[in-house]
């Protein structure tokens, strides 16, 4: 039955490693098990049951996103079956979706961090510095260690293993990012925590960050996710590949050269060295 397809999924290898990602693949897989606790799994064998599995996701039509995500977690569930030799083959394969953003123009601007660190406290001026210099991803900011800090025969570097895809990501260690690291209290272990010095949540990260947005009167379009962009600029001036800053960062290597090109056009001082390079970074791929 597919409940039971969905706990043997959730209990398997390919569940999703993080907490945070593991609890929505919970939610939305069960979910997905309630609504059809009265079909055997093989009903997915049949073309009709495309038809089934849009008609649950358009209860939520209204949220663009969490219809798309219906969907996508569906899917993956009838992949693994597929794979494990529960089910011979599915019919849920690309799903249309709903929700389609281009977020490669919104970018934190040199104007943007300074605006930010003219009023923000230390813990956020630090976190903001950090995501922008790294393009870490939240959850993988809040867990940042000195231990993570590596020296190279040209100075230092990060080594991290990203908690999304598990994979080990170098960044190289820019002068600001430096300054942070630096100043980070010798009995303390993280990087990164909340005014009072303690543990930092994803949430309290992008949160507070968008209060001291507000309070400076910067865009409501600017998140904490977006520090990525500024990022993938500073490691194409640091001597990464326009393909290693893709890896990095998760991106296809068209978003990546769109976030650095749009970068460069909004940052004046920067435009000329960071065209010029991305263009030899376009180059060397084709």
């Amino acid at each position: 039955m597919t409940p039971a397809l969905v706990d043997l999924f959730l209990s398997s290898a390919a569940r999703a490693k993080s907490l945070r990602s593991f609890a929505d693949q919970k939610k939305w897989l069960l979910r997905f098990a309630t609504h059809f606790k009265d079909a055997p799994a093989v009903i997915f064998e049949e073309r009709g049951s495309r038809g089934e599995v849009n008609s649950w996701r358009a209860q939520w039509k209204h949220s663009p996103k969490q219809h798309d995500m219906a969907g996508t977690h569906a899917a993956r569930v009838l992949n693994w079956a597929v794979e494990e030799g529960h089910l011979s083959e599915h019919h849920c394969h690309k799903l249309p979706r709903l929700y389609n953003v281009d977020r490669s123009e919104v970018v934190w601007t040199p104007s943007d961090r300074e605006a930010i660190n003219a009023k923000a406290p230390a813990w956020v001026r630090r976190l903001l510095c950090v995501a922008c210099e790294t393009g870490l991803r939240p959850g993988d900011l809040v867990k940042l260690t000195r231990a993570a800090v590596e020296e190279t025969p040209h100075g230092r570097r990060l080594r991290v293993r990203t908690s999304k895809r598990g994979r080990v990501a170098h960044i190289p260690i820019t002068p600001a990012l430096a300054e942070v690291i630096d100043a980070t209290p010798k009995d303390r272990m993280l990087v990164l925590t909340n005014a009072s010095g303690g543990q930092l949540t994803e949430h309290r990260a992008s949160e507070g960050l968008r209060q001291w947005r507000d309070k400076a009167g910067l865009s409501r379009e600017l998140r904490l996710q977006d520090c990525r962009g500024t990022a993938a600029t500073r490691l194409l001036n640091a001597g990464l590949s326009l393909s290693e800053i893709a890896n990095h960062m998760g991106w296809s290597l068209r978003h990546a050269a769109n976030v650095i090109e749009h970068y460069a056009q909004v940052s004046p001082a920067e435009t000329h060295s960071v065209l010029v390079k991305l263009a030899q970074s376009k180059k060397s791929r084709s």
